[in-house]
């Protein structure tokens, strides 16, 4: 099982470890609750180094992204990032990513761990004649990333660029410095993230992960996927292999704006457009303190409505929240409904999503 440059550095920490994507990655160092708490109200350090990363470069660069991707890329400025999704012909999610711009012919995508191979295999069988080169750097970039209100303060004595003028979902190259006895490494900069909060992300060469690491540790908590479960679900961002699936379009995730007004043509577009929702992506919260895991059914008196596609207590909040393929007729914010958890049924109420947003956003 693949590991991140990082490991033996997690050991250290004592962290213990679980498959994710394919990889050996830090689940919690400690308690997965206080590394929850430190992102909402400090700071909290990740290795992300598992993700994919797919350099996208040629003249047609942002031609070959419309049509491999459901978005617009070709709108998409220098300097910016976009979340978007890629489908199979039949509309089916292959994964959600993010597109960084790097220049007006060069493109970075950010695939999920678990699907990079697909989206590489499905890059290079979209090229066609697409004047662009392609290169999977997933094993060669390394990521790190800064979470939390603190993560400004953090980073700005550590980099040579201002990081306070990057808006969210943008990103700039810089040099990032650990010491006066090392030498900078090259480092690009996104303001993006999967906790809710403010914070960054931290793309290096593979070789530079530990000085990265190391540059920024020492202010802040390190945290394992386990806390960036609970602090996406707190901001209700869909999990691939949960909310999204190869059975689930991006109409299903509410992503159907993406491509409204898009005149490109792209893969899966005879099958998405004009399609209305089989179910939605809702929210339901309970005052009970019972949590709802996945897989568990919903119910609106004796009718099933839908299942849970991820559920726990939130730390932040107090209270059970989860998240749940719903019947759209059936959707509504407010509506009293039933969650079947082990035989038993408890009460829970479709709330409006996300459960957790930070006073600043």
């Amino acid at each position: 099982m693949p590991q991140t440059p990082l490991h033996a550095t997690h050991e250290n920490l004592g962290a213990s470890f679980t498959d994710f994507g394919g990889w050996e990655m830090p689940l919690k160092y400690g308690s997965e609750l206080e590394e929850h708490r430190a992102v909402r109200t400090d700071v909290g350090i990740f290795d992300l180094s598992h993700m994919g990363e797919i350099d996208v470069k040629g003249p047609d660069a942002a031609a070959f992204l419309d049509y491999a991707l459901i978005s617009n890329l070709t709108a998409l400025k220098v300097g910016k990032a976009k979340y978007s999704m890629i489908v199979a012909d039949n509309g089916g999610i292959l994964d959600d990513l993010i597109t960084y711009r790097f220049a007006e012919d060069h493109f970075m995508v950010v695939p999920n761990a678990g699907n990079a191979a697909t989206v590489w295999a499905a890059f290079e069988a979209r090229k066609g004649d697409f004047d662009v080169e392609l290169r999977n750097d997933s094993e060669a970039v390394a990521l790190v990333a800064v979470q939390g209100p603190r993560s400004l303060e953090v980073l700005t004595p550590l980099l040579d660029g201002d990081a306070s003028a990057l808006t969210y979902y943008s990103g700039a190259w810089s040099s990032l410095r650990s010491n006066q006895t090392e030498e900078p490494v090259d480092v690009f900069v996104a303001r993006t993230g999967y906790t809710g909060e403010d914070g960054f992300e931290l793309f290096c060469q593979w070789e530079d992960a530990q000085q990265v690491w190391d540059a920024v540790i020492g202010a802040g908590t390190p945290c394992g996927l386990a806390a960036r479960d609970s602090l996406r679900l707190e901001a209700a961002m869909p999990l691939y292999g949960h909310e999204l699936t190869a059975d689930t379009t991006p109409v299903e995730a509410g992503m159907g704006r993406a491509f409204a007004k898009k005149e490109a043509d792209f893969v899966g577009k005879a099958a998405l457009v004009g399609r209305e929702p089989s179910v939605v992506i809702a929210g339901l919260t309970s005052e009970q303190r019972r949590a709802a895991r996945e897989g568990a059914e919903v119910f609106l008196g004796d009718d099933k409505i839908g299942v849970v596609t991820s559920g726990q207590p939130s730390p932040t909040l107090g209270y059970p929240v989860a998240l749940a393929h719903l019947d759209p007729a059936h959707a509504e914010v407010g509506t009293e409904v039933e969650i079947d958890i082990r035989g038993r049924r408890y009460p829970f109420t479709i709330a409006p999503t996300p459960f957790y947003s930070r006073e600043d956003a």
